[in-house]
């Protein structure tokens, strides 16, 4: 399986303050990944950087192959628009668009499809992510869950090859969390990766493989579901006990 996104030597500093200090790290083609680490310890900074919504102080970061932190802007962009999805804690819909229309956008900005291939494809994912009644509702007037689920599909809404997702079940009770959590498994299972950051165990524990930063360093990864089939433990049980012991 080919690795579609790497970080070699990554380092971020911030008013003189080393946020990411030569980090290596890659995910494969398909492959569901989470970061957790204390608050400070660089999370969302690496996501940021290795995303390219952020630019590096000092490092490479390879998507599919080629450097992307040479990329100007306007190439950058059109990266993140036809190539990648992002989800973050909140949704970020405009407030004057439906739901239809949010989901539709960044589609029609791409214009790789027709608007009628966009339009289907929209209502095929809302009825994937089960939203597809309140479709014309306005934001203003939907649940914090069906907001997260239309994120959602106007993330996948371009067919990206990863998905990027910054506590996207923070700010959703437990219920909500495990469905959102359920629906990017699915997704996952379809091909798409998924890079996943978040301070929450049981998250985690839905990924196939977590790494752990502190410092501005990867300190330590873990893969639960080989953990608990060797250790006879479920994989949440396994997620406590590796951050008990790294003192998280």
């Amino acid at each position: 399986m080919k690795t579609v996104l790497q970080a070699m030597d990554l380092y971020k500093e911030f008013d003189g303050t080393e946020v990411l200090k030569g980090v290596d790290f890659s995910i494969r083609e398909g492959e569901f990944v989470a970061v957790m680490g204390q608050s400070g310890s660089g999370k969302s900074t690496l996501l940021y950087n290795i995303s390219g919504m952020d630019r590096a102080s000092s490092g490479s970061v390879l998507f599919d192959g080629e450097d992307i932190s040479q990329f100007d802007d306007e190439r950058m962009s059109a990266l993140r628009l036809n190539r990648m999805g992002f989800i973050f804690q909140q949704s970020f819909l405009l407030r004057t668009l439906s739901i239809r229309d949010n989901i539709v956008l960044p589609g029609f900005k791409a214009r790789k499809r027709s608007r009628e291939e966009v339009n289907a494809f929209s209502q095929e994912l809302m009825e994937r992510m089960c939203i597809s009644h309140i479709a014309d509702h306005d934001i203003k007037k939907v649940s914090g869950g069906q907001l997260q689920r239309a994120a959602i599909c106007r993330a996948l809404i371009n067919h990206p090859e990863i998905l990027f997702g910054d506590e996207p079940t923070g700010a959703l009770n437990s219920a909500v969390t495990q469905e959102i959590l359920d629906l990017m498994n699915e997704e996952n299972e379809r091909g798409t990766a998924i890079l996943l950051v978040t301070h929450d165990a049981k998250v985690a524990a839905r990924a196939e493989r977590v790494v752990f930063l502190s410092d501005g360093r990867i300190v330590d990864e873990v893969v639960p579901g080989k953990y608990a089939r060797d250790h006879r433990v479920n994989r949440e049980e396994r997620m406590f006990k590796w951050l008990e012991s790294l003192g998280f």
